[in-house]
């Protein structure tokens, strides 16, 4: 793997997409001032419930704390959500820069936060043992798992403890759960049940991740999703469609849309699970099917990227007054909104304080209204940016790691395939990478099986210019 000195920061990347390096002084001095101030607004003292965060390891930018309980016939999710907007003057320098900046965005060797990190990973964070403002959602389920009333209001909570997935998982497994999260495996099991009744397509795809090596250089890792992850995002799917529901009732607000797919994608993608061995019978539908593979085979991982085209379009759509003329989001087969993660991600906070009016009986702040028509454009441009970053860190790192392995051979799996070339995973390391069907003497296939494992041999691996690639060889040639 490659060394520090050889190329350990992302420092190429930053500078490539022109990413801010620190934020302006007037900026700092605001967030430094509003810190100061305290929270603005009248809030109901809820420091008595027993909220725990769960997040992954070392995080510091806290947007949610949740308490989960069953009281009698049915479920109560008390779910707390930072509340930017006791820190943020709407005009002011600070919201100015936030509205530039869209979203945090993460790097392996440091984030580009929205907000300075005096707020996102201090005064505004729910931090373990800290009395912080947050947007208190109370949220109540029948016992089959279906909502039945929500709630956001302004309050003071302070979170008991920070648990990230693999201790929460941990618990799990060995038969335990931490108090405050009592109910979460019952409720997130019906809520995943209740997704694939409406038609939900989830994609069972691991993470692909870096993090280092210990040598001073980095790793690529594979991150499986566990069931505790579908359960907490179980919970946060569960606000949005609150918040999107009142939205729509009111007339007014802002939510994630997409399309659904055209019926062709659906009828391509039948023929891709026939080519790859997975029985389909026409009474079962995309949800239904997708939820019942074993994201282990390398069929069913095929068969997931093959769904991604299934889930293209995605968008924000603005309205006030007008009826949205999108109002759905295809992939969760429900109506939605982001409201979760403000400190992550600008257009939360606006729909928070959508959400917090309507509640309160109040009218939608002027300076929310008055935002709504930009926020769809600079989320798109903010997603944009976000998914490039990424991608080249991704790209980096497996050039790095792949560096000195030129003309080693791997077993891979066909993940895409298009004639003789193909996009491949290789497992160990986890990388995604082109593949070449290279058959000098002709005696392979002229395609690559899609979904089936084939040897492949390492033919680039070029740092500077983030590109890897493999071509296919002879298994013969690994036996021999």
């Amino acid at each position: 793997m490659v060394s520090r000195a050889a190329g350990p920061d992302f420092g190429g990347i930053r500078a490539e997409f022109e990413l801010p390096v620190r934020f302006p002084e007037s900026v700092l001095d605001e967030a430094a001032r509003a810190v100061a101030a305290g929270p603005l607004g009248d809030r109901v003292d809820a420091t008595d419930l027993p909220l725990v965060t769960v997040d992954p390891p070392g995080a510091k930018d806290l947007d949610q704390a949740m308490l989960v309980t069953r009281s009698g016939d049915e479920f109560v999710v008390h779910y707390a959500i930072a509340d930017l907007g006791a820190f943020v003057p709407p005009g002011g320098a600070l919201d100015r820069e936030v509205r530039r900046r869209g979203q945090t965005l993460y790097l392996p060797d440091g984030n580009v936060p929205l907000h300075p990190t005096v707020l996102s990973e201090g005064a505004a964070s729910l931090l373990p043992d800290q009395v912080r403002p947050a947007a208190l959602w109370t949220l109540r389920c029948s016992a089959d798992g279906e909502l039945t009333s929500a709630h956001v209001r302004r309050a003071l909570v302070r979170s008991r403890e920070r648990l990230d997935y693999e201790t929460v998982r941990a618990m799990v497994d060995g038969g335990t759960v931490h108090p405050s999260l009592a109910a979460l495996p019952a409720l997130g099991r019906l809520r995943r049940e209740h997704a694939v009744a409406r038609g939900a397509v989830e994609l069972a795809l691991p993470d692909q991740e870096v993090e280092p090596d210990g040598r001073g250089g980095w790793r690529l890792t594979l991150r499986p999703r566990s069931e505790v992850d579908a359960w907490n995002a179980e919970v946060s799917l569960l606000t949005g469609m609150a918040a999107a529901s009142m939205m729509l009732s009111a007339g007014v607000g802002v939510l994630r849309t997409l399309p659904a797919a055209q019926d062709g994608a659906v009828r391509w993608l039948r023929r891709s699970a026939h080519s790859l061995g997975i029985e389909w019978p026409r009474s079962v539908d995309v949800a239904e099917l997708l939820s019942g593979l074993d994201p282990s085979r390398p069929e069913a991982l095929a068969l997931f990227m093959d769904a991604t085209r299934l889930l293209r379009g995605a968008a924000y759509t603005a309205f006030d007054g007008a009826e949205p003329e999108l109002s759905t989001h295809a992939g969760l087969a429900a109506e939605y909104a982001h409201v979760t993660a403000p400190l992550r991600r600008l257009v939360d906070r606006y729909g928070t304080e959508v959400c917090l009016a309507l509640c309160a009986d109040e009218p939608v702040p002027a300076w929310v209204r008055e935002a709504l028509p930009e926020l769809p454009g600079v989320m798109a441009a903010s997603d944009a940016l976000a998914g490039r970053v990424e991608r080249a860190c991704l790209d980096q790192v497996e050039a790095w790691v792949l560096a000195e392995r030129v003309g080693q051979e791997f077993d891979a799996v066909v993940l895409r395939a298009e004639g003789a070339s193909a996009e491949v995973f290789v497992p160990d390391p986890p990388v995604i990478a082109k593949c070449a069907n290279e058959d000098p003497v002709g005696d392979l296939p002229d395609d690559l099986p899609e979904g089936g494992t084939v040897r492949v041999r390492l033919v680039r691996a070029d740092a500077k210019a983030r590109k890897v690639t493999f071509e296919r060889v002879k298994e013969a040639s690994f036996r021999e």
